[in-house]
């Protein structure tokens, strides 16, 4: 089954471009991103604090069955102008402290949203890794799969609200 998140990432670049097309009015796809609420049931972790302004921050915590934290996300918001952009960092924080080993490091997003129809807009991600080696061990991932059910998830959360 062809995945609807489409995944760019071109050979020896330290970064890769995210898009999909929602059937979703622009102004909810950007709410996902910005309501805590909404994206804790779309990305299915809780958010500990989201600023959602420029110059805010955020940090979001995954729980396993025991009640052990087992991720734990987070980082600075740069701009965020409404249902147009955010420019965020990204960190995997608890992951291990010896740069090398850490196969993700700190990341830039830029998500771009744009308006198709009154009913429908597309998120543009365009993410930069500090190298092309932590770019690939990302793609090594399932990532693809990933970022593709859990936008699948954000279609079907904000459908039924529409």
């Amino acid at each position: 089954m062809e995945l609807k998140t489409k995944v760019n990432a071109k050979n020896g670049r330290q970064e890769i471009f995210i898009t999909r097309e929602f059937d979703l009015p622009l102004e909810s796809l950007f709410k996902a991103f910005t309501e805590p609420k909404l994206l804790e049931q779309w990305m299915g972790t809780k958010v500990i604090k989201l600023e959602s302004k420029s110059h805010g921050s955020y940090r979001f915590e995954t729980k396993d069955t025991k009640r052990n934290v087992t991720l734990q996300l987070s980082g600075v918001i740069h701009e965020l102008i409404p249902n147009e952009i955010i420019i965020r960092t990204f960190e995997m924080v608890n992951l291990p402290a010896v740069r090398h080993s850490v196969p993700f490091g700190v990341q830039l997003e830029i998500y771009e949203y744009k308006k198709l129809t009154d009913n429908t807009s597309k998120l543009t991600m365009h993410v930069l890794y500090e190298s092309v080696a932590q770019r690939n061990q990302v793609l090594k991932l399932p990532f693809a799969q990933g970022i593709n059910m859990a936008h699948n998830r954000l279609q079907e959360l904000l459908s039924k609200q529409e």
